[in-house]
């Protein structure tokens, strides 16, 4: 593989910062979701949309390709099933059953999956600073969501829900190790298109199965624009991103970027919501940006 150049590393350096804000308009759509439209179903809607989108964008590449497609029609299939299919229902599930601090928590530990996996599976190295980044990173995390206290992390109590949560993230983290790992000849476009294909073949039966016994009204302009929303930015936009700076920085730095997501959410919800920040957003924010700048900084030295 080459050496990206310098301005490539600039480019990306950049983006990663963008990636938690483009993230959370997931979370907008799966609070406006529930009796709107199922889980499976806006999910389908979501990546159906993003891969007539992305392979319009990459229709000569992928016909060009698809000798190389068929070759890989299974790795596809697990991409498809893992960041398509898992990441984009499961969450939605969860989010009718179990606290917004479960859900937290729990995906918490997949950017720290994906950073062991980067170096075990992949080959990467993380130097002891990239380490200790990590550890603030979570730590900041966790901070901000116990705002401070500690003791707060007793009475958190599992439900079912949880174990989608659990799902979603190892999923999230194979998918981030295996489209690195398995390396499919493609652009970054073209491979995030095929696997969206993929994406969607998973869902069609449990799509199906959901409008077949759902209780919620037939889709209707305000389903729609959920799923155009889920499409276009926390789908084709961020996976887009997540794709191509993983290819430019390595999949644990990038990563590791995911647990600036509270941090954002905080300023989000302060911005526009009117919610007070306290010392434990100012407090976990610091090791927050601390933990994520020592893995970016020492990774590019």
């Amino acid at each position: 593989m080459l050496k990206p150049s310098p301005a490539h590393t600039r480019i990306a350096l950049l983006l990663i910062w963008m990636l938690p804000a483009l993230w959370a308009v997931n979370l907008i759509v799966a609070r406006k979701a529930p009796g709107v439209v199922p889980a499976h179903v806006l999910a389908l809607g979501r990546w159906t949309l993003a891969g007539l989108i992305l392979g319009w964008v990459a229709r000569s590449e992928l016909w060009q390709q698809r000798g190389v497609l068929r070759a890989n029609a299974w790795r596809l299939g697990v991409l498809g099933a893992c960041g398509m299919c898992i990441c984009g229902a499961w969450v939605y599930l969860a989010g009718q059953s179990t606290q917004a601090m479960n859900i937290s928590l729990i995906y918490a530990s997949s950017p720290v999956l994906i950073a062991l996996g980067s170096v075990y599976l992949l080959g990467e190295r993380f130097s002891h600073l990239q380490k200790l980044g990590v550890v603030l990173a979570l730590g900041g995390v966790l901070h901000v969501l116990v705002r401070g206290e500690w003791l707060r992390l007793t009475e958190v109590q599992l439900v079912p829900g949880d174990l989608w949560v659990v799902g979603t993230s190892i999923a999230w983290a194979a998918y981030s190790l295996l489209q690195r790992h398995w390396r499919i000849p493609l652009s970054s476009t073209a491979l995030l298109a095929a696997s969206c294909m993929a994406g969607v073949v998973v869902l069609l039966p449990f799509a199906g199965w959901e409008l077949w016994q759902a209780s919620t009204p037939a889709l209707g302009l305000w389903a729609l624009s959920l799923m155009a929303l889920a499409a276009l930015v926390p789908g084709v936009m961020a996976y887009w991103i997540y794709g191509w700076t993983q290819k430019i920085l390595g999949v644990g730095p990038v990563a590791v970027t995911m647990y600036l997501g509270p941090l954002y959410a905080a300023m989000t919800a302060w911005l526009f919501l009117n919610e007070p920040l306290g010392w434990s957003h100012a407090t976990g924010g610091a090791l927050i940006l601390l933990g994520v700048g020592l893995v970016m900084t020492f990774k590019h030295k």
